[in-house]
């Protein structure tokens, strides 16, 4: 007998403008690796991945409001874990002069792992970190 998985969480994230979009992801790390037009040029699916982290992209068919940010939150956003500080450093680096706003500068957390914070530039709150959900406690 094969040895299926039970489930699998993939995200997915709808931008005004899905092509500019894709180029932030693509200066961040990310491939895209599927893309889908639809009428009026508009992205009617699209997929990125770095790693094992996979990401669907489309254009927003309606005017989505974005949560706002209160203090160093917007109450939720993607996570990407990283098996190195200097992958976080590096990371916010490249998200930052790609156009997104940054939230937590790269710090050592009081936990023992190095985070930081961006709003992308339609701003969806995106966190890199060492900590590994699910695995490191």
């Amino acid at each position: 007998m094969t040895d299926t998985p039970r489930a699998g969480l993939h995200a997915y994230l709808s931008y005004h403008d899905a092509a500019a979009a894709l180029e932030w992801l693509t200066a961040t790390g990310f491939e895209t690796t599927a893309r889908q037009i639809g009428p009026s040029e508009t992205i009617v699916h699209a997929e990125v991945c770095m790693g094992d982290v996979a990401l669907m992209i489309a254009s927003a068919d309606r005017a989505y409001a974005v949560a706002p940010l209160h203090g160093v939150s917007s109450g939720s956003g993607l996570y990407l874990w990283m098996p190195d500080a200097s992958d976080v450093d590096d990371w916010y680096r490249r998200a930052v002069a790609a156009g997104a706003r940054g939230v937590i500068t790269p710090e050592n957390t009081p936990w023992g792992g190095r985070r930081a914070r961006v709003l992308d530039p339609e701003g969806h709150e995106w966190s890199a970190g060492t900590y590994r959900p699910g695995l490191s406690w």
